[in-house]
């Protein structure tokens, strides 16, 4: 066995990665069951494991994401492998901006900025700058982590941010504040947004009921899937003020006029056929949530988890400014969005 060859036990901790690793540089056999790959970074580098009681989550270096999240061994939030790179942006924070700008231009306090296409084939960026980047542990405990970055001037984006996630496991399920500070020394334009996948437990989406606590969704042209104007859901196909199967029904729209409870906070509910509940829930800083059911995602990974994506601001912000927030130096905001099974 090569010193680059590692068994893969994708069920386990990062603890038993770790060992397995130190297995394979040994020269140790595999053990029954194991897969034997090739690998001498994982995709998503390193591997934060938080526990409460029952619950477990892990976030990862790369993008600073949750690459799943389960209570007594059942999925909470849609898993992608510790072997694979993330996939549809599963659990990616969106910064400084969600969803989609249209031909990565935009003006700002009188000056034109051009960003990659990070979605080249719609001529989009799409889901901001730091999904690819590695993040670093700044605090940590057993049930808590503060993941944290820095957001360097950039063509496109010549600003500067300090930008954190903290993920915090409670008796409430899972609470993600993400706090950004412009350490630079002028206005700078800025969104948030983040990109879990609620897991219906066993099968697909399409026996869950949807309940999405939203008046207006917000339309998109077919080809490029940007803004195109908004209509009131009620009576079309995509009310779900009140607790409705899902079906074959899709969807890859942002939603917003949210109903919010006596403590500000719009609460989303996938209710499965298992009897649990996924509940997610974001606070007043989140006037949107875009919905994805998946459908063009790879065909096994399809359907598989329903994408319910908090949002700061309406897609193509950069352009609209609707909802965008303008950071003025050392100025910061802290956005908190959660999610529980019950």
């Amino acid at each position: 066995m090569r010193p680059a060859d590692l068994l893969v036990r994708p069920a386990e901790s990062p603890e038993a990665w770790r060992l397995a690793k130190m297995s394979a540089a040994r020269g140790s056999p595999p053990a029954a069951g194991d897969r034997l790959i090739c690998v001498t970074v994982l995709p998503s580098g390193e591997q934060f494991e938080l526990i409460s009681g029952t619950q477990r989550v892990v976030i990862v270096e790369v993008g600073a994401g949750v690459r799943e999240y389960a209570v007594a061994g059942r999925e909470v939030l849609q898993p992608y492998g510790i072997e694979q790179m993330c996939d549809g942006a599963h659990g990616a924070p969106l910064i400084p901006w969600p969803n989609r700008l249209a031909d990565g231009q935009y003006r700002f306090d009188g000056v034109d900025h051009q960003l990659a296409l990070s979605e080249a084939p719609k001529h989009n960026a799409i889901h901001g700058l730091l999904r690819w980047r590695s993040w670093q542990a700044f605090e940590r405990e057993a049930n808590r982590i503060v993941m944290s970055t820095r957001l360097h001037p950039l063509p496109g984006y010549p600003f500067a941010l300090d930008v954190s996630v903290a993920y915090e496991l409670s008796e409430d399920g899972l609470e993600v504040a993400t706090t950004a500070v412009n350490v630079g020394e002028r206005t700078c334009p800025y969104g948030a947004g983040q990109h879990p996948y609620l897991s219906p437990g066993d099968g697909s989406i399409d026996d869950c009921f949807l309940e999405l606590p939203a008046r207006t969704r917000v339309l998109t042209d077919d080809e490029r899937q940007l803004p195109s104007g908004r209509e009131p859901v009620r009576g079309t196909s995509f009310d779900f003020s009140s607790p409705r199967r899902l079906g074959d029904t899709r969807i890859d729209s942002a939603f917003t006029d949210l109903t919010r409870d006596a403590a500000g906070q719009a609460v989303t509910r996938l209710s499965s056929p298992d009897g649990r509940h996924v509940e997610l829930w974001v606070d007043e800083h989140h006037p949107f949530i875009e919905l994805y059911t998946g459908d063009t995602l790879a065909p096994s990974r399809q359907r598989r988890g329903l994408a319910v994506e908090p949002m700061t601001c309406a897609p193509n912000a950069f352009q609209s400014a609707d909802g965008l927030v303008r950071l003025d130096p050392g100025q910061s905001l802290t956005t908190r969005w959660g999610v529980r099974l019950v």
